[in-house]
């Protein structure tokens, strides 16, 4: 039975197959890089018909594969998983033929990343014979170290056919024991994936560090582990690769330097973004929306808030829904039927339609119940106030000091998803209903806005707004604005408002944050140390028994012609 030839075979003669073919039958050495007949057979093949030829060798020396390129590269065929595991290659390397003379290519060093492999060697070419002899292999790295600046792979120095002095098998097995000791085993012990981070935009320096460092949060959260980060500074994203291609192939060694198998991008992508830096990586993709999808779904825990993430999916995912096979092609109206009846991919989309509107129908009714609830509380002539403010700021804690209450808190973003009231009896004697609210994120996705709904109608009810604030966060005027302008865009920015600077104890600058407090008559508050309380409550009687503040003139309407 004769052996299949990958890539490029249009054109070929029966004979050239056949010679092809036959280079099936040729071992290697365990300790030579490319025994000495099939590298002779190889070359003088490739002269022939001007194509470059290349073959993958296991570690026993055999030949697995036999592919066919064209004048300037090969083609790989699909050899399995992107990676083999965790601190080994692949079990095999490419021999390929340069017919320019060439050493190896930029396209050569991200296949060896790519696919793990143990070695890439190129083989120039002179008068149909071996010449030289190029070969790259991988450098194993330490997690933690600064991947741009360190060489994902060693090119060494050319040899001269039949570089006999290079021993394979032994360069091999110490390179697969450098990457072990390399990769200890993981340092978050419950991490689904390791992934590169990745930000593109015009943003100074600083500001995509920070926007980093809050998507490196999303990922503890939603148990990823970061090995590295990648920041390109340019003025709009490619429409394909975001990167553009050259850059994202770099982005591919680097991520094989430190085992990651998972990009994710700072900012949203486009389905054909999407689609086209998976094709070009052949590694998983998310962006900034997909993980914070995902966070909302493992933390759900209501029937109302598993709704609102599963309404927040589809909505997302709608616009993205496109044929990938096969099975995508359009399907016959049956026997007698006229016209070619719905693709696959419009009765997904319609299903998804269907299921978006009723997930919508039972979400205004579980509104309806929210606003009775609410009416009967202020029929009842009690008092409210609604925690507000960033993701992670200590809201779940302020209210577990407040109320003596034990509910879930955690350093992570989004520890809390729905609204949790609980009443307090203030120093006058009056009691308050307080309510703890998902955190707000800056840009936050429009998919999203659905599930910040009871967030959102607990404001608008409540007598007084406690906006909570890290004063710990180096950034914490930026996030301050970044809420303030959630709250204006919703209409809540008229709201009687409190400002608390949560976590002093953990202040750089002390000076900067009391100058701040009183500039914008804060209070300062340690749920950790339990400071600040007894002024907090005090704050709070005096808020609620001040006079609303005075309403805004409505604009006089423009005068129009049709009066």
């Amino acid at each position: 039975m004769a052996h299949k030839l990958y890539g490029n075979t249009d054109g070929l003669a029966a004979l050239e197959r056949d010679g092809l073919q036959r280079l099936y039958r040729y071992r290697t050495p365990a300790d030579r890089i490319v025994g000495d007949t099939l590298g002779q057979r190889m070359c003088a093949i490739a002269e022939g018909i001007s194509r470059q030829i290349g073959v993958l060798i296991g570690r026993g020396g055999e030949v697995s594969h036999v592919i066919v390129g064209d004048k300037n590269q090969i083609f790989l065929p699909d050899v399995g998983r992107l990676r083999a595991s965790k601190g080994r290659l692949r079990g095999v390397r490419l021999v390929h033929v340069h017919l320019k003379g060439e050493g190896l290519t930029e396209d050569d060093l991200t296949d060896l990343a790519r696919l793990g492999l143990d070695l890439v060697c190129a083989l120039t070419v002179t008068q149909g014979r071996p010449d030289q002899v190029h070969v790259a292999h991988i450098v194993p790295t330490r997690p933690g170290e600064v991947i741009q600046d360190v060489r994902p792979h060693e090119v060494r120095a050319p040899m001269a056919w039949p570089a006999a002095e290079f021993d394979a098998l032994t360069e091999i097995k110490d390179l697969e024991g450098q990457l072990a000791r390399a990769r200890p085993a993981t340092a978050m012990v419950d991490a689904r994936e390791k992934a590169l981070l990745v930000h593109v935009g015009p943003e100074s320096k600083l500001i995509a560090e920070d926007r980093l460092d809050e998507l490196a949060e999303l990922a503890r959260t939603a148990r990823v582990e970061v090995l590295g980060r990648v920041v390109q500074r340019r003025q709009r994203a490619d429409r394909d690769t975001v990167l553009g291609s050259g850059r994202l192939k770099q982005v591919v060694l680097e991520a094989m330097q430190v085992d990651a198998s998972l990009l994710i991008f700072d900012h949203e992508l486009s389905a054909a973004q999407m689609r086209g830096v998976a094709r070009e990586t052949e590694m998983k993709v998310l962006d900034r929306t997909q993980l914070i999808l995902d966070i909302f779904a493992s933390r759900a825990r209501s029937r109302d808030g598993k709704i609102k993430v599963e309404l927040a999916q589809l909505k997302y995912n709608l616009p993205r829904l496109s044929g990938r096979d096969d099975s995508m092609s359009r399907l016959a109206g049956g026997i007698g039927g006229v016209g070619p009846g719905e693709t696959k991919l419009e009765i997904d989309r319609r299903r998804a339609r269907d299921r978006i509107h009723k997930l919508g129908q039972m979400l205004k009714r579980m509104a309806q119940g929210r606003a009775t609830r609410r009416h009967r509380r202020q029929q009842a002539g009690v008092a409210t106030a609604c925690l507000v403010g960033y993701t992670n700021v200590g809201k779940s804690s302020l209210l577990n000091a407040l109320s003596k209450s034990d509910i879930f808190t955690e350093d992570l973003l989004f520890a809390t998803l729905d609204p949790t009231s609980r009443r307090i009896r203030l120093q006058d004697g009056t009691q308050l209903v307080l309510t703890d609210t998902v955190g707000f994120i800056r840009d936050l996705p429009e998919e999203l806005l659905g599930a910040f709904e009871a967030t959102l109608e607990e404001a608008h009810e409540a007598d007084l707004l406690l906006l909570v604030a890290d004063a710990s966060h180096p950034l914490l005027e930026e996030r301050l604005h970044s809420v303030e302008r959630i709250l204006r865009d919703h209409g809540l920015d008229e709201r009687p408002q409190l400002l608390v600077l949560n976590k002093v104890d953990a202040v750089s600058d002390p000076a900067m944050v009391r100058e701040l407090a009183r500039h914008r008559g804060a209070v300062l508050t340690s749920t950790l140390e339990r400071r600040g309380l007894v002024d907090l409550m005090e704050r709070i009687v005096v808020q609620l028994d001040a006079p609303p503040p005075p309403k805004r003139p409505e604009p006089e309407p423009e005068w129009s012609p049709l009066g």
